[in-house]
């Protein structure tokens, strides 16, 4: 059970919370001052502080100093009576979650709440190791899983420790970072794992999801605007950039910002000052950029479409993400801890996958990768019924996929091509056909290169060995 702190004089107010977060499943503990805040800190360790701004002792800024200083792995909200954008900024740059106004309305509170906590999560080795037994049963370190807000799932393949290498490698420096990876390859997670690791990690992470911006809207969401800047401007808005001062702008599938906006942003990255629109003052930056895009940007730069020198700002370091087939063991330790999350999110008590469903999982491609795998096993744990996942509760397109070119079933041996039936004849020019068998003949002729060193072959093909037997079980080499 999560545990909470709220510091507010106002006896009434911190009553009527603490029942509300108590109906909510938090334990919660109340205190009227900060020195007596202070003391139940020391005598307990709690996930989250509410602190009123504005205490009969002390105010909500000496507050966030103290616990930050002390008890670093504790999330702080700040609630007060008084709307100050100002006082806002300047409180989330020293290491609060957020800042509430009241009064308080219950969802709003509730959905801050539960936000606060999963970052804290994150952030703590502590609450990560309690929860690494459920996921993992090695306990070397170089094999330890790291997982990021429950959603990814560094794994022991090579490719994933490629990239906790580089991860190692650049989380100290401030270099910019671009994430190259398909749709659903963890590209964020990879962010936050740099982020949580790096220097800045006390200070805010703020993702923006570029390929979701009007070209109208772009220039606010990053930069800002001033009341009554332009038609609809009702109130004083922080961009992106102002809210990550100190910590990290995370800036997804940044391929698609306009041309227009990507030279404001160029102004902006090259200067380390930002301006909201309608304002004469410009604002100092200290913000570390992580970017992503699943399309190749150098043949955008070709076609006009991205500016080559932001490009070169932005890749001062960058990491591939590869997609999910190429991770080999990784797909069942990612399932596993998925399954693990489904049961708590279902209360379900599934344990395992049934062999058939393992190598179907193996030997499937994945397209929709991490993302795909994670919605899979979710309405699988829904739709099974006993305590184990069974080929019945995978959805259709995942077993007529696998089974879309059935190798083998002519009695067809590793020496000698498949059968090329009537209903094959019909369906050659079929692209997921088409790809099964130009896998099956790569994997044959690397095999014969290598006298079927089945160890030699996988290095070869960049995959591990388990993931080359599914492959040769699926294709019926023999």
């Amino acid at each position: 059970m999560k545990k909470i702190l709220i510091i507010d004089d106002e006896v009434n107010v911190a009553l009527l919370l603490s029942k509300f977060l108590t109906r909510n499943g938090f334990d919660v503990q109340t205190a009227s001052n900060g020195n007596a805040g202070m003391e139940l800190l020391k005598n307990g360790e709690f996930n989250l502080v509410l602190c009123d701004f504005r205490l009969e002792d002390t105010d909500g800024r000496e507050m966030l100093k103290n616990i930050k200083m002390q008890y670093p792995k504790t999330g702080v909200i700040i609630i007060t009576g008084y709307s100050d954008i100002k006082m806002a900024v300047e409180l989330i740059k020293m290491g609060a979650y957020d800042y509430i106004t009241k009064p308080l309305y219950p969802d709003e509170i509730l959905n801050t709440i539960n936000k606060a906590i999963e970052t804290q999560y994150a952030l703590s080795e502590d609450m990560r190791d309690d929860i690494e037994p459920a996921i993992t049963h090695s306990k070397s370190k170089e094999n330890k899983k790291v997982v990021q807000n429950g959603e990814f799932v560094f794994g022991t393949s090579r490719a994933s420790k490629e990239i906790l290498r580089q991860i190692d490698l650049v989380a100290p420096t401030n270099y910019s970072v671009i994430i190259i990876g398909d749709s659903g390859t963890g590209k964020e997670a990879v962010a936050k794992s740099i982020h949580l690791s790096s220097p800045r990690h006390n200070h805010p992470f703020v993702a923006m999801d570029c390929g979701s911006l009007t070209k109208e809207l772009a220039a606010s969401e990053f930069f800002g605007h001033e009341k009554g800047s332009f038609t609809g401007a009702l109130y004083t808005k922080i961009g992106h950039f102002e809210m990550a001062n100190g910590g990290t702008l995370f800036l997804d599938e940044v391929g698609n910002l306009s041309y227009d906006i990507q030279a404001a942003l160029l102004r902006t990255v090259q200067e380390r000052k930002v301006k909201r629109i309608g304002s004469t003052k410009e604002i100092d930056l200290d913000v570390r950029l992580i970017v992503a895009t699943n399309e190749n940007l150098q043949e955008a730069i070709q076609k006009g479409r991205f500016r080559e020198d932001l490009y070169h700002r932005f890749n001062e370091f960058s990491i591939y993400m590869p997609p999910l087939r190429d991770r080999g063991n990784d797909i069942m330790l990612l399932a596993e801890h998925f399954l693990v999350i489904a049961n708590q999110e279902l209360s379900r008590n599934v344990t395992s996958f049934s062999p058939e469903v393992v190598e179907c999982f193996m030997s499937y491609r994945w397209p929709g990768n991490i993302r795909e795998l994670k919605n899979i096993v979710r309405c699988a744990t829904l739709l099974t019924e006993g305590n184990e996942i069974m080929m019945k509760a995978l959805p259709l397109e995942i077993s007529n996929r696998m089974m879309a070119f059935d190798y083998g079933s002519n009695g067809s041996s590793a020496s000698s091509s498949p059968v090329e039936t009537p209903e094959s004849k019909e369906n050659r020019h079929d692209l997921k056909n088409a790809a099964l068998e130009a896998e099956y003949e790569t994997i044959l002729n690397v095999l014969k290169e290598v006298n079927f060193n089945k160890t030699k072959a996988a290095e070869i093909l960049n995959i591990d060995r388990k993931t080359l037997y599914n492959k040769m079980k699926a294709i019926n080499l023999k």
